[in-house]
């Protein structure tokens, strides 16, 4: 989706500023399947402004720039409407840490282990946080997304702890150099 669409997606949820849309993507609801950037945000946000899409108030702030504010309007909404409409394109998996363990027999084993675990943990993490929110007042597709997302994360956890020994040097597995398992 271009970032036009995704600051509508974004402004469905309420009124935003171009930090808070961005936060939505960081640690909000968009966070476990979409990003975007401040690059992209702005401009968007300028091209829906003109094309009347959102409309834009700004409230000054002590010490600190104007704050921008955007709301959706009629045309925005059913402008995403229309977005909703098309066929959304194939997913791809982006992860700095499978790029890295891809080219483990190139990394030095202490390393390797920290970038496994730390992966390891993120998931655990993810996992967890889902765990702990409240299904309360959340619409039923938001529920669908958020169960689509644990599975996946539980998932992957079990790919990377059954899988373990396929990454991981010998030493560093039960039962390796006499160790009883």
């Amino acid at each position: 989706m271009d970032s036009k669409t995704l600051c509508l997606g974004a402004l469905i949820l309420g009124d935003a500023s171009g930090y808070e849309i961005k936060k939505l993507f960081e640690e909000g609801p968009f966070s476990y399947f979409h990003q975007t950037s401040f690059g992209s945000i702005y401009p968007a946000l300028g091209k829906l402004t003109e094309e009347g899409l959102v409309t834009c108030d700004e409230f000054e702030q002590d010490g600190r720039p104007d704050k921008k504010v955007y709301s959706l309007t009629d045309a925005g909404r059913a402008a995403f409407k229309t977005a909703l409409r098309g066929t959304p394109a194939r997913d791809k998996i982006r992860s700095e840490s499978l790029y890295m363990l891809f080219f483990a027999d190139l990394m030095e084993s202490d390393h390797l282990r920290d970038v496994y675990d730390g992966y390891l943990a993120g998931f655990r993490y993810n996992v967890e946080h889902l765990n702990g929110l409240s299904p309360d007042g959340v619409s039923r597709s938001r529920l669908f997304v958020r169960g689509f997302g644990k599975a996946f994360y539980v998932a992957a956890l079990n790919y990377l702890e059954d899988n373990k020994h396929l990454l991981l040097p010998e030493d560093d597995r039960p039962g390796a150099k006499g160790e009883k398992s």
